[in-house]
């Protein structure tokens, strides 16, 4: 291999979610910030929550006439 090809890699590395949940992991940058965690990622919660950018999910439920969950 190589030598000084490979980046830094950070043993301490906070991860911090937009939850407010933070972690220390092992990466090749400082900090990282990430929208989901396993605090509130709806596989481990099991709540069924919908990211939804853009309103892309409505869209969809009012081109097929779909239902909204909260209707």
């Amino acid at each position: 291999m190589k030598s000084e090809i490979h980046p830094k890699f950070y043993r301490n590395a906070t991860v911090t979610c937009s939850c407010g949940n933070k972690f220390i992991t092992g990466a090749t940058q400082e900090s990282l910030r990430v929208e989901l965690c396993s605090k509130c990622h709806p596989f481990y919660t099991g709540e069924q929550r919908i990211v939804d950018t853009e309103g892309r999910v409505e869209r969809l439920r009012r081109r097929f006439g779909l239902k909204s969950e909260e209707a």
